[in-house]
């Protein structure tokens, strides 16, 4: 096999001259790089890769490390795909780049993050990307200055660069939807109080109703999941129960995702309540295997997975050709509302086709 100094010896230049011509990082005259060119035709030379990635420090490769490759079927069906979809967003935007995405599972135990870390790094990735179970602060060992990072779907106490969904605008487009509908009761029942995303939605339904001079009634507010019981009806039963005792009970119900809004669809009708007919429900996530499969159809906002992978990697990306890697603050992605069959306007208000078509995507 030729190697660079046998290439040297046919091309009548040094080796130093033959790495210039490889690697283009220093100026070789024309009759020179063509007789180089030449002599490596002439002896069938195959530049080493490896070699020139460690010299020139561009490997081509990104890291990107995620829980999605081990969710089980019974998982996604349950709980959707929130990181693979976020995954097919990077890969998106990383095969437009001409970079190879290397992708590694923690099998969701967080703890497995820094061996892999150390692992890419050991394959001189040229960055890194993290994607996080959901809206959540992390924590990461620390990753060498001279290789960038970006967080999706988190984010951590020292700026790292992080895409995030905009919860807070998501509910209070969704919010505002309704009240164009002509809902002036709306009722929340929230997410645990744990997770980053109930008081960022909560804000969001609050600012909606302040803007349309709706007063505040913490009594359309309750919780439909506890931190650990996310799935239990002992805790969303009671909650719904008491928003319809209500005196002036809400005429639609926000649940806190769409598993939950699937949830309250079926303790409506084991009551005899008929969505939307006696009352309308909104989700949240557009998980479209149960929102485009409930009857009717659910009226819910999406969050917008695979653009934040777009996002992330185009940051990632800016951010290997030299971009400030100073600490700044998140980068916030918004989804729209698609409105379905499972809210209409309350008894004795008109829903106009005009106010179908502003309430967002029809779907």
């Amino acid at each position: 096999m030729s190697t660079i100094y046998d290439v040297a010896r046919a091309a009548g230049v040094s080796p130093k001259t033959v790495s210039r011509v490889l690697n283009g990082d220093a100026p070789v005259g024309t009759d020179t790089r063509r007789a180089v060119t030449d002599a490596m035709v002439a002896l069938g030379y195959v530049p080493s890769r490896a070699a020139r990635m460690m010299r020139s420090n561009r490997s081509g490769l990104v890291g990107l490390i995620t829980g999605a490759i081990s969710v089980t079927l019974e998982e996604a069906q349950s709980l959707g795909l929130p990181e693979l979809f976020i995954v097919q967003g990077i890969q998106k935007a990383m095969a437009k780049s001409g970079k190879t995405l290397m992708i590694a599972d923690t099998g969701g135990d967080v703890s497995r993050a820094a061996p892999l870390i150390d692992t890419f790094l050991q394959h001189r990735v040229e960055g890194l990307i993290y994607v996080a179970e959901y809206h959540q602060k992390v924590v990461l060992p620390p990753v060498p200055a001279d290789t960038p990072i970006v967080i999706v779907n988190g984010y951590d106490d020292i700026g790292t660069p992080a895409v995030l969904p905009d919860d807070e605008k998501g509910m209070h487009d969704l919010v505002e939807k309704l009240i164009e509908a002509g809902h002036t009761r709306i009722g929340y029942l929230t997410l645990r109080e744990d997770v980053v995303a109930t008081p960022l939605r909560l804000a969001g339904y609050q600012r909606a109703l302040a803007e349309a001079g709706i007063g505040p009634d913490r009594s359309l507010i309750a919780p439909g999941e506890l931190p650990g019981r996310e799935t239990d009806n002992e805790v969303l039963i009671p909650a719904l129960e008491g928003l319809l005792a209500l005196n002036d009970p809400p005429t639609v119900i926000c649940c806190g995702n769409d598993r939950m809004a699937l949830r309250t669809y079926g303790l409506l009708r084991a009551r005899g309540w008929r969505v939307p007919d006696d009352i309308s429900i909104a989700g949240y996530d557009n998980y479209r295997v149960i929102a485009e499969t409930l009857f009717p159809p659910l009226t819910t906002v999406d969050l917008p997975y695979r653009a934040m992978g777009e996002r992330a990697a185009e940051r990632l990306l800016s951010l290997i050709a030299g971009e400030s890697r100073s600490p700044s603050a998140p980068d916030i992605v918004s989804g729209p509302v698609y409105w379905r069959r499972s809210v209409v306007a309350p008894k004795g208000v008109a829903l106009t086709q005009t106010t179908k078509v502003s309430g967002g995507l029809l779907s």
